[in-house]
């Protein structure tokens, strides 16, 4: 992200992100189970299922949290199975997390900056500084206004914002949101909607995880369910709404829960 708040993307809208047969076992538990999918540049996908069906191993997987079992994980043309999670956010992919972290006691700005000082974040802010890099992101998120106050005494809808703020100060390419309405209000889903639309808009291609399936299903125009660590499918959300399958075998809850 630049200081006027657009994302910095290449032009191509090719496969960005390309996983395929992707397992993770824990002993004789297996999390996820010969998973597959694509994301195009540009793209913005949900990625459903219930509690334990595998959404946030996944995104481990693929953000470098945990190492597959099998399977390959592939970024813009590069295979990056495996990396830690410091090299895959310099390659281009920055996530955020269930439960929200930060530095509690600095700064919102001293948050950013901190994640301003990733290999992409110093490339994005040449000729600006660090420190005018992250007040540009705390911009573009709703938080200018208290960029010198800490965390701690923030509510929890600004505390979502601020984990969006941290990712995007590594500049990625690839934006990985782990149920980012989780224990927010219906105003401060709201808000942060209306902020993950204008980042989508801007460029930034998206994959995110949610329980709050009225949310994200209104939100966004594909999605791909699963379960017990299975792909089911992948779909408009319209699709998905009226698919059997996920309604029945995987979610075991009617149609009114996508109204």
């Amino acid at each position: 992200m630049d200081c006027n708040n657009k994302i910095q993307v290449k032009e191509e809208m090719g496969v960005i992100l390309e996983v395929k047969n992707l397992t993770k076992k824990f002993g004789g538990l297996t999390a996820v189970n010969d998973f597959s999918f694509e994301i195009k540049r540009g793209d913005f996908i949900g990625l459903i299922g219930p509690n334990g069906a595998g959404k946030t191993t996944v995104f481990n997987l693929i953000s470098g949290f945990e190492k597959p079992s099998s399977g390959s994980i592939r970024f813009d043309g590069t295979n990056i199975t495996g990396l830690r999670p410091f090299k895959i956010v310099n390659k281009g992919i920055a996530r955020t997390f269930q439960l929200v972290r930060s530095f509690k006691f600095l700064s919102l700005l001293d948050n950013v900056s901190v994640s301003c000082q990733s290999r992409r974040g110093k490339e994005a802010s040449k000729g600006v500084g660090i420190d005018a890099y992250a007040s540009s992101i705390l911009a573009a998120v709703g938080l200018v206004d208290k960029a010198r106050i800490p965390p701690v005494v923030l509510p929890h809808g600004d505390l979502r914002k601020l984990q969006i703020g941290k990712a995007l100060g590594t500049n990625p390419e690839l934006l990985l949101l782990d149920e980012p309405f989780s224990g927010l209000s219906h105003e401060e889903q709201q808000n942060l909607t209306e902020l993950i639309l204008r980042l989508h808009e801007d460029g930034l291609t998206i994959f995110m995880t949610g329980h709050v399936l009225r949310e994200l299903m209104n939100l966004v125009p594909r999605v791909i369910a699963m379960h017990q660590g299975k792909f089911i499918m992948d779909g408009t959300p319209q699709e998905v709404a009226n698919n059997k399958i996920v309604l029945e075998a995987y979610l075991g809850k009617g149609s009114e829960e996508f109204a």
